[in-house]
């Protein structure tokens, strides 16, 4: 596959979709790959954020590699004040995190920029907050002066195009339903069908390493 490779196949999802390229930003999951890697796989081609899962393995790759930075993955409170070293956090997931990054927006001085994570297939063993509980949540993140909410992002229950793609069609519903630009939606096995539905980011990380 490769990276220009998924940039083409973002593009044709989208014109299937009667949508513009232009639209869609691809976030390059560096999760486990080396600087090097990166270089040759990613940033050869151009500028793209970079995501990581963990903010430890981010935060020494930042010290090699100026990019945009996205925490994609699930942000740990006592690891809060380091969100201002990142560009977007997809992964709000609860209120007490949202009021730990409010104080760290505060002292820090900045507005922190942030998706909230929607768990749509209602798995336990992840990270997110139901849809039920956003009309209470959202009014709650507007009502902080440190942080500013984009939109949506969600991890489908893995599972054939008939399990996906509704979960992406959903999120959408939702960001519009709330006003929020963003959705945050599909990774390695299934951007194209998260294009289709909607997606504004799309987080591919494996498609764009193998050769």
């Amino acid at each position: 596959m490769g990276l220009p490779q998924v940039l083409e196949r973002i593009a044709r999802a989208c014109r299937r979709a009667g949508r513009r390229p232009e639209e869609v930003r691809l976030v390059a999951v560096t999760k486990g790959r080396s600087v090097e890697e990166i270089r040759e796989k990613v940033l050869a081609y151009g500028t793209f954020p970079l995501g990581e899962s963990r903010v430890q393995e981010a935060l020494k790759k930042m010290d090699l590699l100026h990019a945009e930075w996205h925490l994609v993955g699930h942000l740990q409170r006592n690891k809060a004040k380091f969100a201002p070293r990142f560009a977007l956090v997809h992964s709000l997931d609860s209120l007490r995190l949202a009021e730990a990054l409010e104080k760290v927006g505060e002292k820090a001085g900045v507005r922190l920029k942030v998706l909230v994570e929607v768990n749509l297939g209602r798995e336990p063993q992840k990270h997110g907050v139901l849809e039920e509980e956003l009309p209470e949540l959202l009014p709650r993140l507007r009502e902080m002066p440190h942080l500013e909410v984009l939109g949506l992002m969600t991890v489908p229950p893995i599972g054939p195009e008939a399990v996906v793609r509704p979960i992406f069609r959903r999120l959408s519903e939702l960001a519009d339903r709330y006003g929020l630009p963003e959705r945050s939606m599909g990774m390695s096995d299934d951007y194209e069908w998260a294009v289709e539905e909607g997606a504004t980011l799309v987080r591919v990380g494996r498609a764009l390493f193998v050769d």
